[in-house]
């Protein structure tokens, strides 16, 4: 069955760890459009300042696995020790009554849903250099000195799977409301295409 109706866009922001995924989603909501926001499910623990559904819905490993065999989530994967899925249920219900909705997922999450939804709109958010991105997150202090090295070799790869992406947006550090506003120049343009992408799930 083909949900949502012609120009009703599924919208996949996706990139490395840090480069702002969070901020760029927030500015987003912040701008007034009439988009739908799925939450991120995950089993990781909240850190500090995050709230039950800001960013993510929290729960337990159990309950990750049963949504996994019930096929609620539309992607999940394993990310570093933890798992994160999208829940599949709110994306159909907001395309079927017209409305964009965006996602944010990682890497993995946007090949997943590419493979099953090639119709979605991908978007990879980049930093400006890999030395910016290292800094970012030193600053946030969440990862250890280990944990860092990891999540900075693993943006190495993240970086080469540009080519799977529709469009590139660079985030500067304290510009990001110009991140947004090509983000919202991609969603105006992708609305005006004279053959509209179509979602079925």
């Amino acid at each position: 069955m083909t949900y949502g109706t012609p120009g009703a866009l599924l919208v996949v922001i996706s990139g490395p760890s840090g480069v702002g995924k969070d901020a760029i989603i927030e500015k987003l909501k912040e701008s007034g459009d009439r988009y739908c926001f799925v939450v991120t499910v995950t089993t990781r623990s909240r850190r500090q300042g995050e709230t039950e559904g800001e960013p993510y819905h929290f729960i337990s490993a159990d309950r990750f696995e049963e949504m996994i065999k019930k096929g609620e989530l539309l992607e999940w994967a394993n990310v570093y020790g933890h798992l994160y899925g999208t829940p599949k249920q709110p994306v159909k219900e907001a395309l079927t009554r017209g409305q964009d909705v965006i996602l944010k997922v990682d890497v993995q999450g946007a090949a997943s849903i590419k493979a099953l939804l090639p119709g979605a709109v991908f978007i990879f958010l980049a930093p400006p250099s890999m030395e910016e991105l290292r800094e970012r997150l030193r600053l946030r202090k969440t990862e250890s000195p280990e944990a860092l090295q990891l999540r900075l070799a693993a943006a190495q790869k993240e970086m080469k799977t540009l080519p799977m992406f529709d469009y590139v947006v660079v985030n500067p550090t304290g510009h990001a409301e110009e991140a947004v506003a090509q983000i919202a120049a991609i969603i105006a343009a992708e609305k005006r295409r004279v053959r509209p992408r179509i979602i079925s799930l």
